[in-house]
């Protein structure tokens, strides 16, 4: 038998000692209230009362709260004797839904005449769910009643209005004689019997505006919560609550309340995993956690490899009648023909979000009928806008459905012939766009390239994949050969090691030692420049003047020894670093190529900077700045302006270390525009760098600081060795500032890059960081450590 608020209270007084007389003078509440609570003629006191009894009866913690819950529960149980319920039952493991809650409450209790709120959302978000827990949360404010109507917005023919005002009208109590047959008086009856109630109704699974703006009729204090896949933009509603997927934390403790705490807990890791091939979907969160509590002698780490089957994953999120493939099903039937192409091709383009242009591509529709299908597709929640305007994206599990639906709507040859349609399409923007970076190139559409090319990142680097397992390796060659210029300033290590990886690959099965040359020296470069794998690089440099040499390419034979500068200079062997450099410039001269003789002279110049012959090196890059200035002049908007700002910033560390401070700031601040002007996002860091030395130099150490700071925040740590520089120098700078907290944080995230990445420079540098730690006045007052 369960234990009454009037029982539990009866406890705590008589063990208190307490007359009612004397909790009443206490509390405040009168002797008869408590009377008739302890005899349960008031079965659920409210919230205030309730708390000002627990004052004088001296409770808190556990006991305080299970008082209130009791005075809850017996509020509840009255309001249902006395008002229509309708609702279904909660979900009582509801989580990470905390913050939609709290604003879903705050709108709902704004004090409007009528509050209209719109939960959105896509299949399986927990739309119901959510809506249902919050009608419960917030009953006790809605006197006259709590209902739901399923409108079953997916079904091939949804409720229709009239049907919901009959259902509506029989649960609060209104005769099937009165309700009439007319659908026009039927609303009347509708309005009038809510005008003078306050009510909470749920209105579930809305198919449109249509279906639910004739029911919007309530009373004063009332409630109208509206839960759909569409977006219902035409719906004119106080509040819009689009519900998202959980975050990994919130999907872990989802599983852990079906399935279990301890058995996550000791899998935390195929946990994450499972959570990840859920999509962070509530409903598919909630099948795998029901699975895993009805089989106990699963582990998590068999769920996660069977879900990591793409092909069995809809499959495996299977539970009784719960099924996420059900889910998508019924909004992907209520899809027009031109709609549920685009759903389906769109699930062929190879990276993440897409635009309309690359949509219309693999569906083969014009792109202006792409983007007006792809908004439907948005506003029927099958697929989400994404971070960037006119951009959209698959959820996973969507995408999985969508690839379904191709293979079992479409034939094997169309499907084919369009994926292949796309992926060409693809390579050839990728190439015609990279060339655009070469500095024989027109540049006329040099900034529409650059935003090409970054924008689509994740789909052409997709299609090159999908080419080279194909063995499309004239394509493939093409394509890496392009991506030389345009590599030199953008993008990433790990990407344009896969690129030129690819490219050597396709020149050894085309027999083109040339070739296999060209883009062997590009993966050295990666390797040296990028990655700073400088053993790695060795290998392939090797390789690369082999095959040079075999071809008899002079120019080739001179980037493999160009390429072994760097690495050996990188290694600290400065002898065998300008061995190389001189004979790059002497093999670049014989033949016959100016432009990469000045690479070379430049190389040399840094080489020479090491050595601490700055006044030479600076010489050196004076030429190469003149160079292609020259050439700037003949061609204003020409690839040669990245060259100025790159000489100008080794210009500017051989001024630095010569202490002609004005003079490096000069040419770092030219060097700057230069490079924000073309988008060569390295040579900015670094000159940003130059330009903290700089003025740190000239005792501006706040403007040296802010500078550096810029830096440090737009270089990636795949750049570890000019990372760590970046954070040391940043690290001294802010000891003369005397932010000392701030400086150590530096520098331990120096230390920490450097534990990680271990190569030899970031090793000597992480030696050298330590004991400028232990001895501070060892830092050198130019600013480097």
């Amino acid at each position: 038998m369960s234990t009454t608020f009037g029982d539990l209270l009866r406890t705590h007084r008589v063990r208190s000692a307490l007359t009612q007389e004397e909790l009443a003078a206490g509390s405040g509440v009168s002797v008869r209230a408590i009377s008739d609570m302890e005899r349960g003629r008031a079965k659920g006191p409210q919230r205030r009362t309730v708390e000002a009894l627990a004052v004088v009866l001296g409770l808190d913690g556990p006991e305080l709260r299970a008082l209130l819950d009791t005075a809850k529960a017996g509020r509840m149980r009255h309001q249902v004797a006395a008002a229509p319920w309708a609702l279904p039952p909660d979900v009582p493991d509801l989580t990470g839904r905390d913050e939609e809650l709290r604003l879903l409450a705050a709108a709902a209790t704004a004090g409007r005449q009528t509050e209209v709120v719109v939960v959105h959302g896509p299949p399986g978000a927990g739309k119901t769910t959510v809506a249902v827990h919050l009608a419960y949360q917030l009953a006790e404010r809605f006197p006259d009643g709590c209902l739901f109507v399923n409108l079953r917005g997916m079904d091939a023919r949804p409720v229709s209005p009239g049907e919901v005002m009959h259902k509506v009208l029989r649960t609060l109590g209104v005769t099937d004689e009165r309700i009439p047959s007319r659908e026009d008086e039927r609303a009347e009856l509708y309005r009038a019997e809510l005008r003078s109630r306050s009510t909470a109704l749920v209105l579930d699974n809305a198919a449109d505006e249509a279906q639910v703006r004739p029911l919007l009729a309530t009373g004063s204090g009332s409630l109208v919560l509206i839960t759909s896949r569409q977006t219902l933009g035409g719906l004119e509603a106080g509040t819009r609550l689009a519900l998202d997927v959980l975050s990994g934390n919130e999907s872990v403790r989802l599983l852990g309340a079906i399935a279990g705490a301890h058995r996550v807990a000791a899998e935390r890791a195929a946990a994450e995993r499972v959570a990840e091939l859920c999509g962070h979907l509530p409903l598919a969160l909630r099948i795998a956690g029901n699975r895993l509590a009805s089989r106990p002698r699963w582990t998590l780490g068999h769920l996660a490899e069977q879900l990591g089957d793409e092909s069995r994953r809809l499959t495996a999120l299977t539970a009784g009648d719960l099924r996420v493939r059900a889910a998508f099903l019924m909004s992907y039937q209520q899809l027009g023909p031109v709609a549920a192409l685009v759903f389906r091709r769109m699930s062929l383009v190879p990276g993440g979000d897409v635009g309309p242009d690359l949509v219309a591509m693999a569906a083969g529709v014009d792109p202006l009928v792409a983007e007006e299908t792809l908004e439907d597709l948005v506003d029927a929640s099958l697929v989400e806008a994404s971070g960037t305007a006119g951009r959209y994206v698959f959820h996973d599990l969507v995408r999985v459905f969508a690839r379904e639906r191709l293979a079992a709507d479409e034939s094997a040859a169309v499907v084919d012939e369009a994926r292949w349609r796309t992926i060409d399409w693809l390579l050839r923007e990728a190439r015609t766009s990279a060339r655009a970076f070469g500095p024989d190139a027109s540049p006329e559409d040099h900034e529409r390239a650059a935003t090409w090319l970054r924008r689509e990142t994740g789909h052409w680097i997709g299609a090159l994949r999908l080419a080279h397992a194909a063995e499309r390796h004239r394509t493939v060659l093409d394509v890496a050969t392009a991506m030389h210029w345009y590599s030199d300033q953008r993008g990433d290590g790990a990407l344009w090691h896969e690129v030129f990886r690819y490219g050597v690959d396709a020149a050894r099965v085309l027999g083109s030692r040339r070739d296999e040359a060209v883009q062997l020296n590009f993966l050295c470069w990666t390797l040296s420049v990028l990655l700073d794998e400088q053993e790695a690089a060795l290998v392939v440099h090797h390789e690369a003047l082999a095959a040079a040499v075999d071809c008899g390419d002079v120019k080739e034979q001179a980037w493999a020894v160009y390429y072994r500068s760097a690495i050996e200079r990188r290694q600290g062997r400065l002898e065998e670093s300008r061995t190389f450099a001189e004979r790059a410039v002497e093999w670049f001269e014989a033949a016959g190529d100016p432009l990469a003789t000045q690479f070379a002279l430049s190389n040399l110049g840094i080489v020479l900077h090491q050595f601490g012959r700055y006044a030479e090196s600076a010489e050196v890059h004076r030429r190469c700045v003149a160079f292609h200035r020259a050439r700037v002049a003949l061609r204003p908007d020409g690839h040669d302006r990245e060259s100025v700002a790159l000489n100008l910033l080794r210009l500017a560390a051989d001024l630095t270390a010569l202490r002609d401070w004005d003079a490096a700031r000069e040419a770092c601040e030219e060097a700057l525009g230069l490079a924000r002007a073309t988008g060569a996002r390295h040579t900015e860091a670094d000159t940003l760098v130059q330009l903290g030395a700089a003025l740190h130099g000239q005792g501006d150490a706040a403007g040296a600081a802010d500078r550096l700071r810029e830096a440090v925040a737009m270089t990636d740590e795949l750049r570890t060795t000019a990372l760590v520089e970046m954070l040391i120098l940043l690290g001294t700078v802010l000891d003369d500032l005397g932010e000392t907290d701030e400086s150590r944080a530096y520098r331990l995230r120096a230390l920490d890059i450097c534990d990680r990445s271990q190569t030899i420079a970031t090793r000597a540098l992480g030696a050298e960081l330590r004991r400028a730690m232990e001895t501070p006045s060892s830092v050198r007052s130019d600013g480097h450590a």
